[in-house]
């Protein structure tokens, strides 16, 4: 689909003359509900419709048989005329509870500029949203061995995801409402994947923690 041209550059070029065919539809609250399904028969855009900095889900047709094939990453242009792309997530690993549109991009870059700031080793993060006051909040799970002060931890991170995305820092002052965060060890996140049968390389802890899974991992918490 596409491949890195350059060393050290951010975005990959789109494979355009192999026998794919693109389709893009904007990842947004009227394509997409909360779970990252397709709403109703949204427009989708070809490759010279694009825009840079918009967030766009995958649609693929190929010369094999596949047809209009939501593929489930979620990819934005950094530069259209090179038609240069960077992934920023998967269409069912977004936090939009009311309208922040997070994705695991911004909420691992957070993360990381949150840890080199405070010098923390974090291997394992998790995050889900929850209820608060008849509103909402974002609950922080993070896999540390070191001692962490919350406070600072929540202010720090809180700070550079309004910085990242517009949408959860206009969020912040209206539906969005708190934000928890809960250390433990590295070892719970993994004792949890062994627990669903998932190890190896292969199976990621998923980030964004939704019906089922978030379900299940409160009750492995409050079992363990």
């Amino acid at each position: 689909i596409a491949f890195q041209t350059h060393p050290g550059r951010e975005g990959m070029r789109m494979v355009l003359n192999n026998g794919i065919f693109y389709e893009f539809v904007p990842f947004n609250d009227e394509n997409f509900d909360a779970e990252g399904n397709i709403i109703g028969v949204p427009e989708a855009y070809m490759i010279h419709q694009v825009q840079e900095g918009v967030e766009y889900a995958l649609l693929l047709s190929t010369c094999a048989g596949a047809w209009r094939y939501l593929i489930g990453d979620v990819v934005k242009f950094t530069n259209v005329k090179e038609a240069e792309i960077v992934i920023t997530g998967r269409t069912k690993h977004f936090l939009s509870l009311c309208g922040e549109h997070l994705s695991i991009d911004n909420m691992q870059k957070a993360l990381q500029m949150t840890a080199k700031e405070m010098g923390l080793n974090i291997k394992e993060w998790a995050v889900m949203g929850i209820p608060y006051d008849s509103l909402f909040a974002h609950k922080w799970y993070v896999g540390c061995e070191q001692v962490i002060d919350t406070g600072k931890m929540k202010a720090s991170l809180d700070a550079k995801l309004c910085t990242l995305n517009d949408d959860y820092a206009v969020e912040r002052k209206a539906a969005l409402k708190e934000v928890f965060i809960e250390i433990i060890s590295t070892e719970t996140f993994y004792s949890f994947m062994r627990q669903r049968g998932k190890v190896g390389g292969q199976s990621k802890f998923p980030r964004v923690l939704k019906k089922q899974v978030a379900a299940d991992w409160l009750e492995f918490l409050g079992t363990n």
